[in-house]
């Protein structure tokens, strides 16, 4: 499989608009950015193409990386970051399957599948797939399965996708570092891990809600409640025994020597897996 990085900022992307923060005006003057969160897979097998949650960025983002148009998509979540690109679908697809867990959230009272489908409902093009979260559904010549991740006050969803040669690629999806056990245990071993890192531990301190999850260090694995610090999806990709590593849904408040490290995606990055 072909793994494209498509977007890998958080909900207002760096640069920023009308930020002059050091990390944004670094981003600018490296000439890279991070876009809302999408990440397309191919299977170069059958030609097909896979979207991972559709970014408000998403036409930009397909244009400027030069991708195929998806054959299927899949979403995470119901935050718009995540899912507002969909509206895009209209006059580009003739048929588009749209993937989405079928759990229903308590605090929405609907799926992700459903608010989907109610959100969209005049997208007649799409087509609404209900899937169980852990289990394995087929699409684009991949095995997908829906992973239950923390991610409150909503539902949310990482993922694993496989092909035919037994390629993994492993996606946390937005997250605290609290992941179940049965979760983790699908995402471990992957070729590729894409992990939730927004800020590092370091900034926990301003965040309203702080850290939590520390390890025996003392450092938080978790900024607020919804998302993961930088070395928290690093001690998970070390648990998870990830072959790579890239950090993804990064915001502009790290300093640019945490925000363009070593483990830090930018968009545009590809991956043959």
């Amino acid at each position: 499989m072909r793994v494209t990085l498509l977007g890998t900022g958080d909900t207002t992307g760096t640069p920023t608009p009308g930020c002059e923060c050091a990390t944004c005006q670094a981003a600018v003057d490296r000439d890279v950015e991070r876009t809302r969160f999408s990440i397309h897979v191919e299977n170069e097998a059958t030609g097909e193409s896979l979207l991972v949650d559709t970014s408000p960025d998403v036409r930009y983002q397909l244009l400027r990386d030069e991708v195929a148009l998806p054959d299927a998509i899949v979403i995470t979540h119901i935050h718009f970051d995540h899912l507002d690109g969909l509206g895009n679908a209209y006059r580009l697809f003739e048929s588009l399957p749209v993937y989405a867990a079928n759990e229903t959230d308590p605090t929405t009272g609907e799926s992700v599948a459903e608010t989907i489908d109610r959100k969209y409902d005049y997208l007649d093009r799409i087509d609404v797939c209900p899937q169980p979260p852990l289990e394995p559904f087929e699409t684009c010549g991949f095995t997908v399965t829906l992973l239950p991740v923390e991610h409150p006050p909503f539902l949310c969803y990482g993922l694993t996708i496989k092909d035919e040669t037994g390629a993994k690629l492993s996606i946390t999806g937005d997250t605290n570092f609290a992941i179940p056990d049965a979760t983790r245990d699908q995402l471990a071993d992957p070729d590729l891990l894409l992990a939730d890192a927004i800020v590092p531990a370091r900034l926990c301190e301003h965040h309203p809600l702080g850290g939590r999850h520390e390890n025996d260090a003392g450092v938080p694995r978790t900024v607020g409640t919804k998302h993961m610090t930088m070395e928290g999806a690093l001690s998970l990709a070390e648990e998870l025994n990830a072959a790579r590593t890239r950090l993804v849904h990064i915001s502009h408040f790290p300093m640019p020597e945490e925000a363009f490290g070593e483990h830090a995606a930018v968009d545009g990055e590809r991956y043959v897996l």
